[in-house]
């Protein structure tokens, strides 16, 4: 929306009695629950407050004319644009929410199970707001350029290590590498060693390349099972791409709410843009420039242009406060705003705290 539709738009909405802010919320409302058009003889019936179907047909073409509304054909029926579900959200973003007992237990007994990776607890922390939510989930994993504090490898056995990273932030990353055959487990211990003496908070890539050149220096004094292991751990984190990683999960349930054809093609289509990975990345970095949830609806954002899907999505940070990641869902327009914006603020803080 252009800033002087913005603008028009907010001084109606200022100039809104109470009588129309209540109209306009039970059409939200409606849209919501069914995703048709709500008509006056419909509202009248919703309605605590007697008023004919007359005076709500006024009330509604002046929230038409504010740009609130729209008819999406002939029928007499009005749906919230992009702008009017704007105002909706603003106005239960100043009010605030929380989320059931219930979800809040959901949540943290899903995303806080001992023993997982960040990888796997970010996966599932996906992975349960796409249930809640029945919407799609999504998640960007911190980071991967980091400052070391500490690297070791531990034999697993059948010619494997975990190789696990701590950066000087707190976070830990694990991967498994494969071994050269015959290699005593004395060898892991001088790789951790060697590696652990070059560290001094260098960012994984710096490091790489101070060992890259000082194995093809000094060869001769390097053990070669030991060489070959410096480098497996290396190259196996060093194949992850740098920046962050996007994990999309429940995709399935963005195509539980469409009713033609047309529809699935929209969802297809973002289906592929999504899957580029790289304006999806861009847009959840956009959430590091502010606090708290962030709500792009609809056609606010390229990306979800003539899709009619939104997406809520929040930042997550680690022990030092940095943001270094984002979590949130995509779904329809018509999505469970109240209930689906304190989900994912609550998952965010969350995530926040685990990394801690």
């Amino acid at each position: 929306m252009t800033n002087s539709n913005h603008d028009r738009t907010s001084g109606v909405v200022s100039r809104l009695n109470d009588r129309s802010r209540e109209i306009f919320r039970h059409i939200v409302d409606a849209y919501v629950e069914t995703g048709e058009p709500v008509g006056s003889r419909t509202l009248s019936r919703r309605l605590g407050i007697v008023l004919s179907p007359a005076t709500i047909r006024n009330v509604m073409a002046d929230l038409e004319e504010a740009g609130l509304l729209y008819a999406p054909h002939t029928s007499a029926g009005r749906l919230p644009t992009d702008a009017g579900l704007r105002m909706f959200v603003d106005g239960l973003l100043e009010i605030g929410g929380d989320i059931s007992a219930d979800e809040r237990a959901n949540i943290d007994g899903k995303c806080a199970a001992a023993g997982r990776t960040v990888a796997e607890m970010l996966e599932e922390a996906s992975s349960t707001l796409a249930g809640l939510s029945r919407c799609a989930g999504l998640v960007t994993s911190p980071k991967s350029e980091a400052p070391l504090k500490h690297i070791e490898f531990v034999p697993l056995g059948n010619q494997r290590a975990l190789v696990v990273m701590v950066t000087e932030g707190g976070l830990v990353e694990n991967r498994i590498v494969e071994l050269p055959a015959g290699l005593p487990t004395s060898a892991l211990t001088e790789a951790s060693n060697y590696l652990n003496s070059r560290l001094k908070g260098q960012l994984l890539g710096d490091l790489r390349r101070q060992v890259e050149t000082e194995i093809a220096q000094r060869q001769a004094e390097l053990d070669e099972l030991t060489s070959r292991v410096v480098q497996a751990g290396l190259a196996t984190r060093g194949e992850v791409p740098q920046g962050p990683a996007l994990i999309l999960r429940g995709q399935a349930q963005l195509l539980t709410d469409v009713s033609a054809l047309e529809d699935l093609e929209r969802i297809r289509s973002l289906f592929e843009t999504l899957e580029e990975k790289e304006s999806t990345l861009r847009l959840l970095d956009s959430t590091g420039e502010a606090e708290g949830v962030q709500i792009f609806i609809g056609a606010e954002n390229a990306l979800f242009r003539h899709t009619g899907c939104s997406m809520i999505i929040a930042p997550y940070h680690d022990q030092r406060r940095t943001i270094v990641g984002a979590i949130g869902v995509i779904g329809p327009t018509r999505m469970n705003y109240a209930r689906i914006i304190p989900m994912v603020d609550y998952t965010a803080k969350l995530i926040g705290r685990l990394l801690d």
